[in-house]
């Protein structure tokens, strides 16, 4: 697992900041021994996913999967399909990992890195059917706005991996960051919008409840959910 956090490549402004987080014994446990499994290290060339999962299926790549809760429970619900996580945040990978070894799941893998660095140099292009970016961090502060992951370069990078016909799914629960995102896609002609639902956690689309949304439906935030296909 030593490549697991390398990079050579860095960027000016990043759309995360890396956490190191206190890791329980049970979380170390995962990442020292289920890795090898389920993990994925940094490597910049593309990936071959019928030889990483040992089969040909859609792929469904989600940025940013927390504590992997949803995530391991949508790639239980759908064994047809096979997943691929990122996620920086060790104590969250690790409590992944026990979750998908408890699942018995074999249609998941999991990369911890930059989610830039990894579409760029990691996913072929037009080979994902889904995108799934759920609670992004916000950075409500004004002078932060420009750390946002949904941006015109990274949205065009992520039309760029979908194929024909591919969904991105997007969800929040900032009121700023919604308006901001509308604007986004408003601005681009790369994907159509399906649909868009404004609710209070009873409708999420096409996707489990999260984590992060629950904090902040205690929070009393609304949640805004999206789903774009990519025009082709």
């Amino acid at each position: 697992m030593a490549q697991r956090s390398a990079s050579n490549h860095h960027r000016p402004i990043r759309s995360f900041v890396r956490r190191a987080g206190r890791l329980t014994p049970s979380q170390q446990r995962a990442l020292d021994e289920l890795w090898p499994e389920f993990g994925v290290d940094f490597e910049a060339k593309a990936l071959d996913f019928r030889a990483l999962f040992g089969r040909t299926a859609n792929v469904v790549l989600e940025v940013g999967f927390g504590n992997g809760e949803s995530l391991v429970q949508q790639a239980a619900e759908h064994p047809e399909q096979d997943y691929i996580g990122i996620e920086v945040h060790d104590p969250g990978i690790g409590h992944c990992l026990i979750a998908a070894r408890e699942a018995q799941i074999t249609n998941l893998k999991l990369i911890s890195h930059d989610a830039i660095d990894v579409l760029e140099m990691q996913i072929p292009a037009g080979a994902l059917q889904r995108i799934n970016i759920y609670f992004p961090d916000p950075w409500p502060k004004k002078r932060h706005h420009k750390r946002r992951i949904l941006q015109a370069p990274f949205l065009a990078l992520c039309a760029s991996r979908l194929a024909p016909g591919g969904a991105l799914h997007i969800a929040t629960d900032w009121q700023n960051y919604a308006e901001h995102i509308d604007e986004a896609f408003r601005r681009l002609d790369l994907f159509v919008c399906v649909e868009r639902r404004e609710h209070d956690g009873e409708q999420p689309l096409e996707r489990p409840m999260t984590k992060f949304e629950r904090r902040g439906l205690r929070k009393g935030h609304r949640i805004w959910d999206w789903k774009f296909a990519k025009a082709c």
